[in-house]
């Protein structure tokens, strides 16, 4: 028993941030619906105290609770929806990392979840329809992130080939096309507001590809706010000095503009040809420096 979780805390430490992610939606379903287990058994109301992690659509609510904006996307209460939901993080995650770093990943998680989140407290504010229910209605699960994910893919890469269960091939393009308009005609059923946050969350993956292609990337100021936290409760290393007797010298500002500007001639070429072509056209070798300039974003 000791050796799995211990192979379990390696994973989730040194894992890739998807990992992480998959990790962390996982361990808090469990935590959640195991403490409900135990309310229920002392009788006391859960309902009550999940409120407080949910994404309230009344703004009496959120005002007194603004860290809901974040909990609620990574809370699920459903085996079939955290299992889901996990499923889709994981396919589309893998392949968003084809096109996009990891702190990327994280970022657009963060950024498509709050869309989500900002459109169905927009709609529910907004519409007459939803007045009388607005008081009561909360909003919970990782969909509005994992929508931001594909439509950023979709942008990114149009023509890109997946293969689905039952239907086959289909373009990147198409499925998400797809996938807002069930959504937009779903707006009309029992899960309206679950719907409006899907649309945030495209919208959000949409913009921030397209900004991307254009040298805008929106997941920059989020992800230094996001190093910092994490660096504070980090173990700073101790610094050796030591001497070196001979120092490349450093590159002049000529030069460095000189190199910095090749590698985003070959970039741009390398993401033309994705969108001519699809991925699926590029070399081993293009794939390959595509992957490592998005490490180092």
């Amino acid at each position: 028993m000791n050796a799995f979780f211990n192979s379990l805390r390696a994973t989730l430490k040194n894992g890739s941030t998807l990992t992480q992610l998959l990790y962390l939606n996982v361990a808090i379903f469990v935590v959640v619906k195991l403490s409900l287990v135990i309310l229920m058994l002392f009788g006391v109301d859960a309902s009550a105290w999940m409120t407080y992690i949910e994404m309230p659509a009344s703004w009496s609510i959120l005002w007194h609770r603004p860290w809901s904006l974040f909990t609620y996307m990574f809370l699920h209460l459903e085996l079939f929806h955290v299992l889901f939901n996990m499923l889709c993080l994981y396919w589309f995650g893998k392949l968003f990392l084809n096109f996009f770093s990891q702190k990327q990943l994280v970022g657009l998680y963060l950024l498509g979840g709050l869309g989500g989140a900002l459109l169905y407290f927009g709609a529910y504010n907004s519409f007459p329809y939803f007045a009388s229910s607005v008081n009561n209605s909360y909003l919970l699960g990782a969909s509005a992130s994992i929508m931001a994910i594909i439509l950023a893919v979709a942008t990114m890469s149009p023509n890109y080939t997946i293969r689905l269960f039952l239907i086959g091939d289909i373009r990147m393009k198409y499925f998400a096309g797809i996938t807002v308009l069930i959504s937009v005609l779903s707006v009309a059923g029992e899960n309206a507001g679950g719907e409006f946050a899907h649309l945030g969350g495209a919208l959000v993956g949409f913009v921030y590809a397209y900004l991307l292609k254009r040298g805008t990337d929106l997941t920059t100021p989020l992800n230094r706010v996001i190093d910092w936290f994490v660096n504070l409760f980090k173990r700073q290393p101790s610094i050796r000095v030591t001497k070196s007797r001979r120092q490349k010298a450093p590159k002049s500002d000529a030069e460095y503009n000189q190199t910095r500007a090749q590698k985003e001639q070959k970039i741009d070429k390398i993401l033309d040809k994705i969108k001519r072509s699809g991925y699926d056209s590029l070399t081993d070798s293009e794939k390959q420096y595509l992957f490592e300039q998005g490490q180092s974003l």
